[in-house]
């Protein structure tokens, strides 16, 4: 991240606080995402981005083809401006958001639903003959796992096994309005959990730097397995899906995937600071304006509470990135309305204090608009998709 007298001049006629992203390191990222991911194309994940033209922007680099979506009515709206190959990567089951999905399917869209269930199969098709289209699904297959009696990874989807695979399958086979489209196995414990976190010890760290490798093999194998079996029983895969930032290594070696799945990697929050391995730029963040000094040393800004989602802890607090040295305070924290920061320096009122997120998209459900900087400018303001007036969950 560049020093603070930058960020304080591209800001200074700037209204606070604000979200934005350097776009010069977000080209390095790109190209970092890039060489990680091989020969493998990329499909981006917009929760972690929630920007149409940030997306729109890395999707216009080589090598970068589809999006994972978290909601129905976000892929038909991201359908109706222009974006295509879109992947919902949670199960949709209400009727309402099924039907909005199948008038974008209707209207030309590729849109591909997540299944792991027969009652998902058969609520997807009975929405699809009712608006008569053929809706693509794609099978989610748990990759979490269990060593010592200690379950490691993500609680998803209860398809295992082949038998659980072609169970599902069988049920879409036999289902009017859909399809086998694809397959999909994300290591969550790999791809989304740091080597080294704030919020652990050393000891634990290390169990965790053992169970995921110890998990390696068996999402490759369990993987590999499925798409076998399916093969064998004559059905034909457009993609199989896997991995995240944090698991490009492993999963580009899977002879069974196709394609990956980057998102968080783009903006780089401060849990992608703790993996072995890689290192990406931090690219996004906010800035928050420095409104009082109630004492020497101190400094009080106004909002800045944007805490992450998961388990509480100190690795999902935001922290503050510049100026350096400037910290938290212990008692209060991020504040919903004002954050008080501990700092030697000189800050004048007015002045913005630059922090970084702990998880990458949530920092676009607080603000309707990201600031696009580029060569010491704010080049364009991009409006978040709380900005285009959506709130999908």
């Amino acid at each position: 991240m560049r020093e603070y007298d930058y960020y304080r001049q591209v800001f200074s006629d700037r209204e606070l606080p604000l979200a934005f992203v350097d776009r010069d390191a977000l080209d390095g990222n790109i190209e970092q995402v890039r060489s990680r991911a091989e020969s493998l194309p990329v499909r981006i994940a917009s929760k972690s981005l929630r920007c149409r033209s940030v997306m729109e922007y890395v999707l216009g680099h080589d090598g970068f083809r589809g999006v994972m979506c978290y909601h129905g009515a976000e892929a038909a709206h991201l359908a109706a401006h222009g974006f295509d190959d879109l992947l919902v990567a949670y199960p949709v089951y209400q009727p309402s958001e099924l039907r909005t999905v199948c008038g974008a399917v209707d209207s030309g869209s590729t849109i591909t639903l997540m299944v792991d269930s027969a009652a998902h199969v058969e609520r997807a098709g009975e929405i699809a003959a009712e608006v008569g289209v053929e809706v693509p699904l794609c099978l989610d297959v748990d990759m979490s796992s269990e060593h010592l009696g200690v379950f490691f990874g993500t609680r998803r989807s209860d398809v295992r096994t082949p038998a659980d695979a072609l169970a599902v399958a069988d049920a879409i086979e036999r289902t009017d309005g859909v399809r086998l489209d694809g397959v999909m196995g994300y290591e969550g414990q790999i791809a989304g959990l740091p080597d080294r976190s704030p919020a652990n010890n050393a000891a634990v760290d290390a169990v965790v730097r053992l169970l995921k490798e110890r998990s390696k093999r068996a999402i490759a194998d369990r993987r590999g397995a499925v798409v076998d079996a399916l093969a064998d029983h004559g059905h034909d895969l457009r993609f199989v899906n896997g991995g995240g930032t944090g698991s490009l290594a492993f999963t580009t070696d899977d002879p069974a995937v196709t394609e990956v799945t980057v998102g968080s990697g783009f903006y780089a929050p401060t849990l992608f600071d703790h993996y072995d391995g890689f290192q990406h730029t931090p690219a996004a963040g906010y800035a928050i304006e420095v409104t009082r000094r109630p004492t020497g040393g101190v400094y009080t800004c106004r909002g800045g509470g944007y805490v992450a989602s998961g388990p509480a802890g100190p690795d999902k607090t935001p922290t503050v990135a510049r100026p350096r040295d400037a910290q938290l305070t212990d008692t209060e924290g991020a504040g919903e309305v004002q954050t008080p920061i501990e700092y030697d320096g000189s800050l004048a009122l007015g002045d913005p204090v630059v922090c970084r997120h702990a998880k990458a998209g949530e920092l676009c459900r607080n603000f309707a608009s990201l600031a696009v900087v580029a060569d010491g400018a704010v080049v364009e303001t991009a409006p978040t998709y709380r900005g285009d007036g959506k709130c999908f969950m």
